[in-house]
C-alpha cells in the first residue's frame, strides 16, 4: 500500500486482505481494531502476500508465550523483524541466534545490567535526569522527544559503552538508521545513508575496541565483550560485531526512549490517571510497567519455523515466518483485564509482553524500568503537568513504535 491509499475498513475487509506489515497502521495509530478482530476470529493468521513476503501473525498473549518458549521449532535465526536481511548488510546479532550460541554471547554482556551494577547507576541516572529537567523551558512549547527522551537514553547509552560523551548524538543517529530500513521494518531511511552510517558505526567501534584492549578492568559493554572468551575475537567477525552493536544500541535506546514519550501521551489522554499519580507518587513503579505495556516500544518479534508443525490448529511449514505481535498480546482481553485502558495502579502491572519471554526476554528490562521510574519521580518533584499541546508525530515503522515529535508545555508545581 502506498501512503496515499486509504487504510481498509477493519470491520468489513476480509481477513485475507489485512496487511499487518503496513507501517501506516502504526504511524496513524489505527491498528487496534485490526488486531482485536484477529484475536477474536483468527488468532493465528496467515497473510499470503505482503511487501515482506508471506507470514503468520500470532496475536494472543498465551500463543505468543508458547511460540517464545519453543526456540527449537520457532527459531530466531536469521532475523527478528518481518523483513529479511539485506545482502549488502548481512549482520548477525545474538537476539537473532538460538542457544547455545545465543546464550554465550548474551552472557558476555549481561553483567552490565546486573542488580549490583544497576544499584550503582541509580544516582548517576538521577543526577542526569535532574539536569535535563532543570534546563527545560517552563510555559513554553518544546519537543519532549528531543529534549528529554532522546537526551536521557543517549546519555545512558554513552555510559554503557563508555562512548565519547560529546559524540553521543551518533548513537541515536545509528539507532535510527539501523531500525529504519524499508526492506526490514517498513521504515523510510535511505539505504545509501543507512549503509554509510552503519559502516561509520563499525569503523568507530572497531577503533574503540583496539584502543580499549590496553585498558584494565573496564566494565563497559566493549570491555565485557573483550574479556569473555566466547566474544574475545568478535572484532574479527565484523558483521557479527556490528550486529551486536546495533542490537545493544537499539535495545538500549528504543524501549526507554519511546516509553519516556509514551507515558506523557498516556497521562494526557487519561487525566483521571494523572490525578491519581499527583495524589500518590508511590504509584510510579507500577505506572512504569503500565506505560511499557501500553506503549509496547517494539511491536513485534519474528521467528522462523525449523520444521513443519501444527500450531493452534494451523499447519505451519518449515521456513515460514511467524510474527509475534507484542502490541496485540498487550491488548488481549483474555489475559489482561480492561486491556485497552491505561490504569496506573493495576494489581499485576508486569504481566505484559513488551519485554518478550523465555531465553530472549529483554536483557535490559530492569534498567529501562529504573530510568523511567527515576524520570517520573523527578518530573513529579518539579511539574504539576506535562501538557501535550499538539498531536505527536509517530515514526514510520512496523517494528519500532516510536515518536519523532511530541509538543509539550510544562506547568510548575
Amino acid at each position: 500500500m502506498n501512503q496515499a491509499e486509504k487504510l481498509p475498513d477493519p470491520n468489513t475487509t476480509p481477513l485475507a486482505q489485512f496487511d499487518l506489515s503496513d507501517p501506516r497502521l502504526y504511524e496513524q495509530d489505527a491498528w487496534r481494531p485490526y488486531f482485536a478482530r484477529l484475536r477474536a476470529e483468527d488468532p493465528v493468521h496467515y497473510q499470503s502476500d505482503s511487501p515482506f513476503g508471506p507470514f503468520w501473525s500470532v496475536t494472543r498473549f498465551e500463543d505468543i508465550m508458547a511460540v517464545e518458549a519453543n526456540h527449537e521449532v520457532f527459531s530466531s535465526e536469521p532475523t527478528i523483524v518481518i523483513g529479511d536481511l539485506t545482502e549488502d548488510l548481512p549482520i548477525e546479532m545474538f537476539i537473532a541466534m538460538d542457544p547455545p550460541k545465543h546464550d554465550l554471547q548474551r552472557r558476555a554482556v549481561q553483567p552490565v545490567v546486573a542488580p549490583q551494577n544497576l544499584a550503582q547507576m541509580e544516582s548517576l541516572i538521577r543526577s542526569r535526569v535532574a539536569e535535563i529537567l532543570d534546563h527545560l523551558p517552563v510555559d513554553e512549547t518544546f519537543n519532549w522527544v528531543d529534549r528529554v527522551s532522546i537526551n536521557l537514553t543517549t546519555q545512558m547509552l554513552a555510559t554503557l559503552f563508555d562512548f565519547p560523551f560529546e559524540e553521543r548524538h551518533k548513537l541515536t543517529y545509528w539507532s535510527d538508521l539501523a531500525a529504519g530500513s524499508p526492506e526490514m521494518a517498513g521504515g523510510n531511511v535511505d539505504q545509501e545513508e543507512r549503509m554509510t552510517g552503519m559502516m561509520d558505526c563499525l569503523e568507530t567501534f572497531t577503533r574503540i575496541w583496539h584502543e580499549r584492549k590496553t585498558r584494565e578492568g573496564g566494565f563497559d559493554l566493549i570491555s565485557l565483550l573483550q574479556r569473555d572468551p566466547n566474544t574475545a575475537d568478535l572484532v574479527e567477525r565484523p558483521m557479527e560485531y556490528l550486529g551486536n552493536l546495533v542490537l545493544l544500541i537499539v535495545g538500549g535506546n528504543d524501549t526507554t526512549r519511546n516509553s519516556a514519550s509514551g507515558g506523557v501521551l498516556a497521562l494526557n489522554q487519561n487525566p483521571a490517571e494523572y490525578a491519581k499519580l499527583r495524589a500518590n507518587h508511590s504509584l510510579i513503579p507500577g505506572m512504569v510497567s503500565e506505560i511499557i505495556r501500553w506503549q509496547t516500544p517494539l511491536m513485534h518479534m519474528r521467528r522462523t519455523a525449523t520444521r513443519d508443525v501444527e500450531f493452534k490448529g494451523k499447519q505451519i511449514r518449515k521456513g515460514d515466518k511467524i510474527v509475534m505481535w507484542y502490541l496485540s498480546g498487550n491488548r488481549d482481553e483474555n489475559t489482561i483485564d480492561n486491556a485497552d485502558e491505561f490504569i496506573i495502579d493495576r494489581s499485576n502491572p508486569r504481566h505484559h509482553s513488551s519485554f518478550g519471554f523465555g531465553v530472549h526476554r529483554c536483557m535490559g528490562n530492569r534498567l529501562a524500568e529504573m530510568q523511567l521510574r527515576i524520570l517520573w519521580e523527578e518530573i513529579m518533584q518539579r511539574f504539576s503537568f506535562v501538557e501535550l499541546v499538539g498531536e505527536p508525530e509517530r515514526v514510520q515503522s512496523n517494528f519500532v513504535r516510536g515518536f519523532a515529535t511530541m509538543p509539550v508545555k510544562l506547568h510548575p508545581l
